[in-house]
């Protein structure tokens, strides 16, 4: 197995594989392939098969299959872009050290990682628009590649050492790290901080990193500049039904 991340703003992980060599991802990550690669659906990996498999990562904000991409007839190659800007870089994932990932950031990995549930905490909307704050857990053997969105930040955190942070911006972390969710103390921040003050505690030892500009973030920072949905759309029905009575009216006179 070959890979290579190319690009630069908006990366791709372009995967080369060998016959019998597979990999295997969540559904909607495709981008392109050759067309001799050979893709199937599967609720297990690393050994573990079943409907329970699939049912854990459903409850972790996964799906219950997932898609497996195998070269069964010479050489064949899956690509795998990024949705936003950012960096792809893979994690080499060992028997007892595994990693959480947030909900959108696991690509793909080789078969033998577990993809499982983590961690779900459900916030009241605001900032989150119910979408909540996920962790998948990536444990077995093998390399699973993620991707992160905006400018990558890497800290080493020291037994006992923490660090506080906004749950949007975790990206990646050993499972080394032990983790709590937390709020910015104070009344004014209970009564007037909604979802914006939660906030995860991270504490070593082990590696974390944090991504600049995740996507609950930037959808609440373009919504503002969006309008109202409905109203757009009411209002351009509105203009197209005015100009078909114009032109009828006008004809008849």
């Amino acid at each position: 197995m070959n890979t290579e991340v190319k690009g630069t703003t908006l990366p791709v992980l372009e995967v080369v594989l060998d016959i019998g060599e597979e990999v295997i991802s969540t559904h909607g990550e495709l981008s392109w392939m050759s067309p001799n690669l050979e893709m199937s659906q599967t609720t297990g990996t690393g050994g573990k098969h079943g409907l329970m498999a699939g049912l854990k990562r459903l409850a972790g904000g996964g799906g219950l299959f997932l898609t497996r991409y195998r070269a069964s007839n010479g050489q064949a190659m899956v690509a795998f872009a990024a949705k936003l800007p950012g960096r792809i870089f893979p994690v080499e994932i060992t028997s007892g050290a595994g990693f959480y990932v947030h909900r959108h950031g696991w690509l793909c990995a080789t078969p033998e990682v577990q993809p499982s549930v983590g961690f779900q905490q459900s916030f009241r909307g605001g900032l989150w628009g119910g979408d909540g704050f996920v962790l998948e857990r990536l444990e077995g053997q093998g390399t699973a590649w993620v991707e992160l969105a905006g400018e990558i930040m890497t800290y080493d955190l020291a037994s006992g050492q923490s660090l506080l942070v906004h749950p949007g911006h975790v990206g990646v972390f050993q499972d080394t790290v032990s983790f709590q969710m937390t709020r910015v103390p104070g009344i004014a921040n209970k009564l007037f901080g909604e979802d914006g003050f939660h906030l995860v505690a991270l504490t070593g030892p082990g590696t974390v990193w944090l991504q600049s500009m995740p996507l609950p973030i930037l959808a609440h920072s373009l919504s503002p500049y969006l309008g109202n949905v409905s109203t757009t759309g009411a209002a351009a029905t509105g203009g197209i039904a005015g100009g078909v009575i114009g032109n009828l009216i006008g004809r008849d006179v």
